[in-house]
Order: C-alpha cells, then structure tokens, then sequence
C-alpha cells in the first residue's frame, strides 16, 4: 500500500468549537513521519455517508457510526481505527464483508477508566459531593450526619473483568477490599492473576458494596442489569457504570434511587446521550454524573491517539494491527487485494 499516497480520515467531532483540536499535535507528527496524508472529514455526521469516506484508505473514528451503507463505494478503504475500545456504533459485519479492518485501543483507556472507576468508588463512599454541597449551603455542622463508608472488608465487584477491570482490581488492591467479578469468559488464570474470586451475576448483585459495569455493549449486555437484579443489591450498595449506558436498565436504577432502596450510583453513560435536561436522575443527590468523559484526561487522549494512529500506520506498511476486533476479516480477499496495492 505503500506504493500511492495512503490517506486517512478523521471525523470531524474530534474538533473543539473553536475547531482546533489536541489530535494534531499527537496524529500530526505521527502520520507525517509515516509519509501518509491525513485530514478532518469535512462535515461532522452520526454517522459517517458513502461519499464521505469513498476516497479514504483508512478512517480514524471518534463517535461516528458507521454503518453498512458506510461502505457503498469505499473500495480503498482498508481499516477503521476506533479511537477508544467500544464499537457498538460500528456495524462489525459490515466492516468484515466489505474487506475493513476494525481495530480499537485498549492500551489508551486501559489506565484512565479503572482509575475513573476508583474515582467514583472513593468519590461515593465519602458523600464528596454532598459535603461539597453542605458546606457551599453553610451547613458545616451538619456534617455528622453523613458518615461515609469505609473501604476494607467491603466488596468490590465488576460486571466485566477485561483489561480496564483488571487494571481496577490492580488499583483497588491496597485498599483492602474483597474483589469478586462475574465474566463468562474469564479463565481460572486471568482470576489468578488479580486474585479476585469469580462468581455468578445474581451472587455479585447480591453481595457486592461497589457494582461496577466494565463490560461491553452488545446483544449478550444490553438490558444485562435489569429491574431484578438491580433489586437484589443490598440498601448499602452503589452501582457504577463507565462501560454503556444501554447495558443498566435507567428507568429501574431511577426508581431504586428515588426510593432510596440503593445507597447511590456514579455513572458516566446513560441509556441516551446526551441526558435529557430534565431527567430525573440529574435531580437526585444520591448519584454523581458525568457527560460520557470521566476519563477523559491528558493520558487518556494521547494513549489513544498513538494506540489508534499506530494501527493506521500498520496498515499503511502493509503490517497487521494489533487490537482488530474482526479477525475473520484478515481471510477475506477484499482485505487482501487492498493491502496488495
């Protein structure tokens, strides 16, 4: 593929409102020193158009969609570099049957959200936002009334255990706590590895002070805590979601707050985004709220930026990425007739 200019897309909401943009400092020096030809897409869509992505050899996806019509048309189009590690705005089949490698980059959030988890676990389980408000209201003297709770003997457990719930455990560890995860996928290694103990997802709702959601989106997840099993957790317990918001049934965790038949919640993703002005979860001071962006720090935008920038790179020197989600597709002949040229 070297042998013409390999040209790459960004979609344009990595851009700022004033159109400047961090990316260009990081991508920029990246694809120049690999001799590729880089530019913003020129309109910021859902969902990225055919004739949008038709003269690109590769794309570089914040929070596009892309779906199959995506494709009509894109014959150069080689990879799709998600710029973080959910893709259930991707159309993965279509991506596979058109010959389009999908990557992700879990070496740049891998860090930044297992810390955001523990931001909230430590944020919730000392009441900081509402000692913040009680004092800003002068009500200093109040503040016995909200005794927080602490983290040795309680039991922490995520709903996913990944990279990112790995690297929560990891962090958790000095703190003292029981670890526990439920994840149909993990090996007895990958739970020796983190000693943490692997049990089903009722037993985790039941037990565990801390629920953390760090599983993906998909068929398998979506509604996956639901209206029951969020009423099995105990009137103690906090529910934390920095994975999706579709996978938490929003409705039943409302009322579970409202009604105070929870302790709380932190959570980063809503079943819609952005959250209406006037949901009801934005009037509650028993969960903290976040726009989607919790993790989105100064670490978190370069890991990704290089992780995502190196997998375009890859393709463009004829080289296999390393985080492809559709592994199926390096057998297709479209793939390989693409990365022949």
């Amino acid at each position: 593929m070297s042998k013409s200019v390999f040209r790459v897309g960004v979609t344009r909401d990595f851009l700022g409102p004033d159109g400047t943009c961090d990316l260009d400092d990081i991508a920029g020096p990246l694809f120049d020193k690999a001799g590729l030809h880089w530019e913003y897409i020129a309109e910021n869509t859902p969902a990225l158009r055919a004739e949008q992505v038709q003269d690109y050899d590769a794309l570089l996806v914040l929070g596009a969609g892309i779906t199959a019509e995506t494709f009509t048309d894109a014959d150069k189009l080689a990879v799709i570099a998600r710029f973080g590690v959910g893709y259930d705005k991707v159309d993965v089949g279509a991506c596979t049957e058109n010959g389009v490698l999908l990557t992700i980059a879990p070496d740049g959030v891998r860090r930044p959200v297992a810390t955001s988890i523990m931001t909230l676990v430590l944020s919730l389980s000392h009441q900081l936002l509402i000692k913040d408000r009680l004092i800003r209201a002068g009500g200093w003297r109040n503040t016995q009334n909200y005794r927080g709770m602490g983290l040795v003997g309680r039991t922490l457990g995520l709903v996913g255990m990944g990279n990112i719930g790995k690297e929560a455990f990891k962090l958790a560890k000095p703190f003292g706590m029981r670890h526990i995860t439920y994840d149909p996928y993990i090996t007895s290694a990958d739970a020796a590895e983190v000693d943490v103990e692997p049990v089903d997802l009722d037993t985790l709702m039941q037990t565990a002070d801390f629920v953390c959601v760090c599983c993906p989106l998909n068929e398998e997840t979506r509604g996956l805590i639901n209206a029951r099993r969020i009423g099995l957790m105990k009137p103690t317990a906090y529910l934390i979601n920095t994975a999706r918001g579709p996978i938490v049934d929003q409705k039943a965790l409302t009322e579970a707050l409202q009604n105070r038949r929870i302790q709380g919640a932190g959570l980063d993703v809503f079943e819609q985004e952005p959250i209406d002005d006037d949901d009801p979860l934005l009037s509650l001071d028993n969960v903290i709220v976040t726009p989607h962006s919790i993790c989105w720090t100064d670490e978190c935008f370069e890991g990704n930026a290089k992780s995502a920038c190196g997998s375009i790179i890859n393709v463009a020197s004829g080289k296999m990425p390393l985080y492809i989600v559709n592994r199926e597709v390096t057998d297709n002949p479209k793939l390989q007739q693409k990365l022949a040229r």
